[in-house]
């Protein structure tokens, strides 16, 4: 059968890939070929790519030091598949993590290789929590996302993807996350993250908390999916202070902050703390599939086989992961990043205040969130309009039409996000930006003149 369009392509895609796919629902676009943040699609057509495969692409597409590492690969006849036995390319991809971990880590921590996925390090961590503690619960946070399976689904604050599921994780609890915009004690002013650290401190230390020994609390420091709310830094500090001194692990989800996103290798770092474990993945992989689990060599308490996976050997991943770890460390990327991080910030802010149906802009480095409101509803206690998911959408669509990709997330799916490759440059993020500004407006007038 020829295909000669990309509507047949699409109508391909629907006829034969299952329900469960999404973003084509909002996308809807055949890529044909791609480089730096520039898609091309089988029409011609070309878009900014402000997704970056949810952040995998620190680089961007198909960037050259990218596809030098893969060729090399190929070339020297390394074994694309090896389980967890050791090549020197592994044993070099392992040595490059550990040097851009914290000095204080670094000569006292263990790595364990896992399948693919991020969801699949989250899985590792909590066997080795629970294995080395003999604890039984696992804390997380409202509005935390760490994965798709049953049991990291259990540790999301994501209702619906779990709603109808059974057998899900047993004593996971939730905490408040210090959403000072949404404050979740309805009080804000800057006491959100003081109020919640004062909370987890109490439930803690609370005989008749219901909750029984907790085996370890995750975290992101900047949730991602729960539309890149960051933590507070002094509130971070306070959550490391009170998990240090009761003996709980502190997890440290950088499936989507580490690798540079945040301006610094880790997120965990803008804080100054050294966590227990700490789970990566999509950036560390550079843009191939790898996923690793970084620990406190004191939890290395499991024994052989304890947590396996078949593609924990991918060589080409690390290949690609070691050209990208080298790549941000000798071309000042981390620089690069707190640069347009500004200027998005500064253009960004300047949208607030000429739209009312923008009520929040938010982030860490490039994993920018902005919170779409709906100047028509009633106001909640913080004097804050509702989400505006359905406004959120319409943007989305007019920045797809107008050649731009980006995300939404948070609650209602009412926060456009932002997450470039860390290699955006000054002019890009301007075209970015001029972009997103000419489909908020399209999107307001329409919705304006629907009403």
């Amino acid at each position: 059968m020829s295909i000669e369009t990309g509507n047949e392509y699409l109508q391909l895609q629907n006829d034969l890939e299952s329900n469960a796919k999404s973003y084509p629902v909002r996308f809807p676009l055949v890529i044909q070929k791609a480089k730096g943040m520039i898609i091309t699609d089988t029409e011609g057509k070309q878009y900014y790519d402000c997704l970056a495969g949810a952040g995998t692409l620190a680089l961007g597409h198909n960037h050259d030091v990218i596809i030098a590492a893969i060729r090399d690969v190929l070339d020297k006849q390394i074994p694309l598949h090896t389980l967890d036995l050791a090549t020197p390319l592994k044993i070099a991809f392992i040595q490059e993590i550990f040097s851009i971990l914290p000095k204080e880590l670094r000569g006292h921590a263990k790595i364990q290789f896992c399948g693919p996925t991020g969801a699949d390090g989250v899985e590792a961590a909590i066997k080795l929590v629970k294995n080395a503690t003999k604890g039984k619960s696992i804390l997380a946070f409202h509005g935390g996302y760490h994965g798709s399976t049953q049991a990291t689904m259990s540790m999301s604050g994501n209702l619906s993807k779990k709603q109808h599921l059974q057998s899900l994780l047993p004593d996971v609890h939730f905490l408040p996350f210090p959403y000072e915009y949404r404050c979740p004690f309805g009080i804000g002013g800057g006491m959100t993250a003081q109020i919640s650290i004062q909370y987890i401190e109490n439930l803690l230390d609370d005989c008749e908390s219901g909750i029984a020994a907790p085996c370890g609390v995750i975290i992101e420091t900047v949730q991602g999916e729960g539309g890149a709310i960051p933590a507070d830094i002094e509130w971070l500090r306070e959550l490391r202070r009170i998990t240090a001194e009761r003996g709980i692990p502190l997890i440290i989800d950088e499936v989507q902050t580490g690798i540079g996103r945040t301006g610094k290798m880790f997120s965990f770092e803008h804080a100054g703390i050294i966590p227990d474990v700490i789970i990566c993945s999509k950036a560390i992989g550079g843009s191939l599939p790898m996923s690793v689990m970084i620990y406190k060599e004191e939890l290395d308490l499991w024994k052989p086989g304890a947590h396996t996976g078949t593609f924990r050997g991918n060589q080409l991943g690390m290949a690609t992961g070691l050209a990208t770890l080298k790549f941000i460390k000798e071309n000042n990327v981390l620089d690069n990043v707190k640069e347009r991080s500004d200027q998005l910030f500064e253009v960004l802010n300047r949208l607030k205040e000429k739209h009312e149906e923008i009520g929040d802009v938010r982030g860490r480095g490039l994993m920018i969130g902005v919170e779409i409101v709906d100047p028509q509803g009633n106001k909640d206690r913080l004097e804050h309009y509702p989400p505006n998911g359905e406004l959120a959408t319409k943007i989305q669509d007019r920045c797809f039409q107008n050649g731009l990709i980006i995300e939404v997330g948070g609650r209602r799916s009412a926060v456009l996000r932002f997450l470039p490759p860390l290699t955006i440059t000054a002019d890009e993020t301007t075209k970015v930006l001029a972009i997103f500004e000419q489909s908020v407006v399209e999107a307001i007038e329409a919705l304006r003149y629907k009403w």
